[in-house]
């Protein structure tokens, strides 16, 4: 009878990865980081288990989508107070958060429990091209 492999915590590696969101398209990018923070596209993946890797994203701002989104998508926050529903378009979230944009299409593509939420600590975005983590070399994926 063989057992079912089951990664432990010495046999997890977390890479750095560099993702240049510049001109890709927002769901195809959002996809793709999904899948580099469960750890989809290593072998030893195992569901419910964190073998994801630190995603590092820049260039957010520069990020496209198809269509009419720009102005047709609508992104809602509640301040849980009576009346404090507001929505905001995709094209002022960009204008003023670009990294709330990626990161809600991140999250959509997530579980969403506690494994999700840890999950998310993993992404790093950032608007521009500059970031912090030069220090732990992240590798630059495609």
């Amino acid at each position: 009878m063989e057992k079912t492999y089951i990664p432990k915590s010495g046999d997890i590696s977390q890479d750095w990865l560099l993702v240049d969101a510049n001109d890709q398209n927002l769901g195809r990018l959002a996809t793709r980081i999904a899948t580099l923070l469960l750890g989809k596209h290593k072998p030893n993946f195992t569901p419910g288990v964190e073998v994801g890797d630190i995603v590092v994203v820049v260039n957010a701002e520069r990020v496209r989508v198809t269509g009419n989104k720009m102005d047709e998508k609508i992104y809602y926050r509640h301040s849980n107070y009576p009346g404090g529903l507001s929505e905001i378009t995709l094209r002022q979230q960009l204008a003023k958060h670009p990294e709330r944009v990626l990161k809600s299409a991140v999250w959509g593509m997530l579980p969403h429990n506690k494994m999700g939420r840890k999950i998310l600590k993993n992404l790093k975005i950032y608007s521009g091209p500059d970031h912090p983590h030069a220090a732990q070399q992240p590798k630059i994926v495609d």
